[in-house]
């Protein structure tokens, strides 16, 4: 004879059981910890500008590296500055402009120099512009990854180009110089609108309770000059830098440069910060599954190389005076 459990035994169970297999499945919590904590590198700054990174407020220096995600960039009025995402977008920010980076992660990738205008690995990108004007520089985005740039009224879904986002008062203009998008107006835009090469939205609010309108017109031409102007500076500011993926043990570590910020012979493994590093510095936050040879777990870091200037050999010309 079978002995059968009372049907609310058998729900206790069974939702134990769940609990229990739902402990064992990786969340993706635990799986962003295997990627390395994403960078990104200040090429050039003029004026005043500072950086929020949740821990302290800093001038933001030429030359140093952040951690991106949770990080606030603001620049004051007559500044500007100019940064490289380690997924290999290039950032202008214009004058009185405030970015907000809600979210940006990247897996681990394996440098290729040979194409620097491909994106290295796959990335997503969630920032936030209350006010002021970006010009965006994006390497091809590979299959998987996400960038998505929002304002008080809007937002547009970028697949790779080049794009001005400018969130002004009661306005939001965004321009595609090169590539394709998508944008919405508000939170309810389920469909969007598609901006082309040379197209422009323009956002507004909508009358007494309905959502932002969108209206999708060609660039003005009296605005060409000034919006190339910005996305040739973020076009120029990803050359200044490369991003490589290093592997180090996380018990005992050898400085890697000389410019290494800390002890010599020693890094700090901080995962809750997003203090600057030196260019050649910078934390990780987790582990490739690979042991090393003393039995410690290497951990993956993302590291911003700096690409020296061609310096040219010297034109030597003699005079005829001289022969």
């Amino acid at each position: 004879m079978r002995a059968y459990l009372p049907r609310s035994s058998r729900c206790i169970c069974l939702a134990l059981v769940g609990a229990g297999i739902g402990l064992l499945a990786p969340s993706p919590a635990r799986a962003a910890k295997n990627n390395p904590t994403s960078k990104f590198y200040v090429a050039d700054v003029e004026g005043d500008a500072q950086i929020d990174t949740g821990s302290s407020v800093d001038d933001l220096t030429k030359k140093s590296v952040y951690n991106a995600q949770g990080t606030v960039i603001e620049t004051k009025p007559k500044a500007a500055n100019a940064m490289v995402f380690s997924n290999g977008t290039g950032i202008f920010f214009d004058e009185d402009t405030r970015v907000e980076v809600k979210q940006f992660e990247q897996e681990p990738f394996v440098p290729n120099r040979t194409d620097m205008d491909v994106e290295p690995s796959i990335s997503q990108t969630q920032a936030f512009v209350p006010h002021g004007t970006v010009g965006l520089c994006t390497s091809k985005l590979v299959a998987g990854s996400s960038m998505n740039y929002s304002t008080p009224l809007g937002s547009v879904n970028i697949r790779g180009g080049k794009v001005v986002v400018s969130a002004q008062d009661n306005k939001t203009t965004i321009s595609m110089i090169e590539g394709e998008g998508t944008v919405f107006s508000g939170n309810l835009d389920m469909g969007g609108h598609t901006l082309h090469d040379g197209e422009q939205a323009v956002i507004t609010p909508g009358e007494s309770g309905q959502p932002p309108k969108v209206q999708i017109q060609d660039i003005p031409s009296d605005q060409t000059g000034a919006l190339n102007a910005k996305v040739t500076m973020a076009c120029s500011s990803k050359k200044t830098v490369y991003f490589e993926l290093r592997t180090i043990a996380s018990t005992q570590v050898t400085a890697v440069s000389p410019l290494v910020k800390g002890t010599a012979g020693s890094f700090q493994n901080n995962t809750s910060t997003n203090d600057s590093t030196d260019i050649f510095s910078s934390t990780g936050t987790g582990t490739n599954g690979i042991t090393g040879t003393n039995g410690t777990t290497p951990t993956t870091e993302i590291v911003a190389i700096p690409v020296a200037p061609v310096t040219l050999p010297v034109d030597f010309t003699v005079s005829p005076a001289s022969l």
